[in-house]
């Protein structure tokens, strides 16, 4: 049987990997998980279009499990409309990339990557004294 966190796990440990965790800073685990995603989502392009399909669908979902991970770090009671539209937006990539996936769709994969891009150039703009109150929380 499957540990009910072993996604969220999996997760962490491949965050982890690409430069570490600093357990106080959420911020920056939520910029690892972007850049792990996109990196991801990179390397499945790369896959496509060198015919390791298996890989490619490997890597996509991956990037799907991330993009589950953010959703479920939304605060929606301290976030409201930004969190619900970052809900909306994040379901949307996962929806793309399982349609990437299925059909081998690179203009799909690229589209999620923009999107995912534009989230987090916002996310590094966002002003320190907001970084320290969702610490504080």
């Amino acid at each position: 049987m499957t540990h009910p966190n072993a996604n969220r796990l999996a997760t962490y440990r491949s965050v982890a990997t690409h430069g570490g965790v600093a357990a106080d800073d959420p911020h920056r685990l939520i910029l690892m998980l972007m850049d792990g995603a996109l990196e991801r989502i990179s390397a499945a392009k790369g896959n496509l279009a060198n015919g390791r399909k298996a890989e490619k669908c490997a890597l996509i979902q991956r990037s799907v499990d991330i993009l589950q991970e953010l959703r479920a770090s939304l605060d929606f009671e301290a976030g409201g409309e930004l969190a619900a539209n970052l809900d909306s937006l994040y379901d949307y990539m996962v929806r793309q990339l399982v349609k990437a996936n299925a059909g081998d769709r690179v203009e799909i994969l690229d589209e999620v990557s923009r999107l995912l891009t534009g989230i987090r150039g916002a996310w590094l703009q966002m002003p320190p004294e907001a970084r320290n109150a969702r610490r504080a929380r």
